[in-house]
């Protein structure tokens, strides 16, 4: 499967605040090898440039330190999945480790099934204590 992977960059390695990259990779990678890296200088940042940016560029998948969750839903809205707390690493390094999954990453799917978190039932059987 093929997926082309958005990282935002400062001085070459991943970039821990979203909005201030100075260019941002796109990997490409089928199954776990990295096929080809492209950088480009994104456009002016506005609210809400960089995701459609990213999102005209093909990508399929975002790798970054931080972003807020107006980004995270943008990216959401284009069918772009968004993986934060990554580590400040070269960008093939990265792909690399995320598609062979050993990057620890926190995911904002774009699946919007929310109800992935059941609480514990607590099943009360009217004892009683005579």
């Amino acid at each position: 499967m093929k997926k082309i992977i958005a990282i935002p960059l400062e001085a070459g390695k991943l970039s821990a605040h979203f909005g201030h990259s100075e260019s941002f990779a796109f990997v490409t990678a089928e199954e776990d090898k990295v096929t080809s890296i492209i950088t480009a200088t994104p456009p002016e940042h506005v609210p809400g440039s960089f995701p459609r940016w990213v999102a005209a560029n093909g990508a399929t998948d975002v790798i970054a330190g931080g972003m807020g969750p107006q980004a995270v839903n943008l990216f959401n809205s284009f069918n772009i999945n968004v993986f934060v707390g990554a580590p400040s690493l070269d960008p093939v390094v990265l792909t690399e480790m995320f598609v062979q999954g050993k990057l620890s990453l926190q995911a904002n799917y774009c699946n919007h099934d929310e109800n992935h978190h059941h609480g514990a039932h607590h099943h009360h059987h009217g004892h009683s204590h005579d």
